[in-house]
């Protein structure tokens, strides 16, 4: 009932910036979680970043100071500013959303993926 799709990635050298982006679309109950994750080959998939409804960010040791999370709840639209990129950032980036549209229920849906390659 929720569909996430993502943007903006991309091939970029060391020290770029990048901005993801994703919308969502569908029944999207009024207070939720966005946030970015990511997959390297060989790893597992991690939180990057998150932000509530209410502005409330989370982010990854790894990528504070570097990276951005916003949205833009009018558009349900949420961004990913990549500020300093390092070559281990490289990975598929998806976005997620996370709510409660029903009492006792939590539901969680997956963007298709955006890859970003950090190479020079």
């Amino acid at each position: 009932q929720v569909q996430l799709v993502e943007s903006g990635g991309g091939l970029v050298q060391p020290w770029g910036s990048l901005r993801l982006s994703c919308t969502a679309s569908g029944s999207i109950f009024s207070i939720n979680t966005m946030g970015w994750y990511r997959q390297a080959p060989g790893k597992q998939r991690e939180l990057v970043a998150s932000i509530t409804n209410v502005g409330s960010t989370n982010y990854a040791d790894s990528v504070k100071g570097r990276f951005i999370i916003s949205r833009d709840n009018a558009k349900y639209t949420v961004y990913l500013q990549m500020n300093s990129l390092k070559p281990e950032d490289t990975a598929d980036y998806y976005c997620n959303l996370n709510h409660s549209p029903r009492l006792g229920v939590r539901v969680v849906y997956w963007g298709q993926g955006t890859q970003v390659t950090v190479s020079s």
